[in-house]
């Protein structure tokens, strides 16, 4: 155990006074608390938002003077005006920007005719359904008001449904959070693969290069190496991740708009069991990723051949973010879904996020867990298991068939 602890002592040492490492981390925060700007700078730049002006235009008096009743309408991204002016004023005053759209109401024989006039239609964001849905509602009441129906048949006429929304399995809640909390807990895993796990892979060949190894080997075991730089490296990636999201609470607080804040970070369903959950997870799938980039360390002679030895493991860890990204995002209910949930190499991206969701039962937490747990101990086994033949091997690079071969041996 304590040389476990010199290793691991070492490694984060190494770690720390690396320049890349240091540089890194002070452009990652800077680059984080400048995003968080952005939405104040382009508000400062914009201005405050002015609502639409859009004018409705009843010239042939088809509502019989009640269109004004719009009024009554109340929203936060358009303001009504009526007036009776003509279709070539109404093109005017939009060239000139003092109204943003004309609505020109037309009637020919029993055919109504809308006519939705903006400046130009390519950047037209939306027709605003809500207010063209009012007036052919209006159009339709006045006209049936006018058929001399008692109350209980226009009630007919003009029902109103109450819609609920409601899933097969009443025993599962699903939670209502929002999904950018799920996709953020599966980028953060995916980074410190990407940034730190990979990084015990170059530890590892950098010092069979500098003829470290030859000492550390004669020092301890080769299982007291490979955990100590995988747990030490994983440490100060820990470190650096909560330093950022540290960095991005207090920049969100400062910078977001409350209001922005809460919409796109709901942690209401966010509770200690789930929260417990994505730790056990996010550190099982950094030792699945870290133990198989030791291993890759160990079997190349020289720093050069790192990026192509790597390049496999880094396919399978992108695949398997995407794979239970996409799983989230799309359709977290799909048998792809499941599968990501379960497959060892997706499940730490994709299982927290069910987990929030509540749609994880409890034997799928817990084979996935079993599943996760036995991929690493065989991992981990085979990793130390070629690292102690392969570490001092300073010829040609070794192979993944070299690597089975040797552990065959073993």
């Amino acid at each position: 155990m304590r040389n476990l602890f010199i290793v691991m002592r070492f490694t984060m040492k190494e770690m720390i006074r690396k320049k890349s490492f240091i540089i890194s981390t002070i452009l990652i925060m800077l680059l984080i608390i400048v995003g968080f700007c952005v939405p104040k700078i382009i508000k400062s730049i914009k201005g405050e938002e002015k609502k639409s002006k859009i004018i409705i235009i009843d010239s042939e008096n088809i509502f019989e003077g009640n269109i004004e009743l719009l009024k009554q309408m109340q929203n936060e991204d358009y303001e009504l005006s009526f007036e009776n002016i003509s279709v070539d004023e109404a093109k005017k005053r939009i060239d000139i920007d003092e109204i943003e759209a004309a609505i020109i109401l037309e009637k020919n024989d029993d055919t109504m005719k809308l006519r939705y006039m903006v400046k130009n239609t390519r950047w037209i964001e939306r027709v605003p359904d809500e207010l063209i849905g009012a007036i052919n509602s209006m159009y339709s009441n006045m006209q049936i008001s006018k058929l001399g129906l008692t109350q209980e048949q226009l009630k007919a006429l003009t029902p109103n449904f109450e819609t609920n929304i409601e899933q097969t399995k009443e025993d599962e809640q699903v939670g209502d959070d929002n999904i950018t909390v799920m996709i953020i807990m599966s980028l953060a895993l995916y980074m410190a693969i990407i940034l730190f796990a990979a990084q015990v892979s170059m530890s590892v060949s950098t010092e069979k290069t500098s003829r470290i190894m030859e000492t550390l080997v004669t020092s301890t075991t080769p299982k007291t190496i490979v955990l100590g730089k995988t747990i030490g490296i994983g440490l100060i990636g820990l470190a650096q991740i909560v330093i950022l999201v540290l960095t991005a609470i207090i920049s969100a607080n400062v910078f977001l708009d409350k209001e922005m804040l809460k919409a796109l970070l709901d942690m209401s369903n966010f509770t200690i069991q789930s929260g417990a959950i994505a730790i056990i997870y996010f550190i099982l799938g950094y030792f699945t990723y870290a133990l198989v980039y030791a291993l890759t360390g160990s079997l190349i002679s020289k720093p050069e051949d790192m990026q192509s030895a790597n390049g496999p493991v880094s396919l399978v860890a992108g695949v398997s973010f995407y794979l239970g990204y996409f799983a989230i995002l799309i359709n977290p209910t799909s048998g792809v879904s499941s599968f990501a949930a379960m497959f060892p190499f997706s499940s730490p991206f994709c299982m927290p996020a069910r987990v929030m969701s509540g749609l994880a039962t409890r034997w799928e937490i817990v084979g996935s867990l079993a599943i996760l747990v036995a991929v690493v101990m065989i991992i981990a086994k085979i990793a130390i298991t070629v690292y102690s033949s392969a570490i001092l091997n300073y010829g040609a690079r070794l192979t993944f068939k070299d690597a089975l071969r040797i552990y065959k041996e073993k």
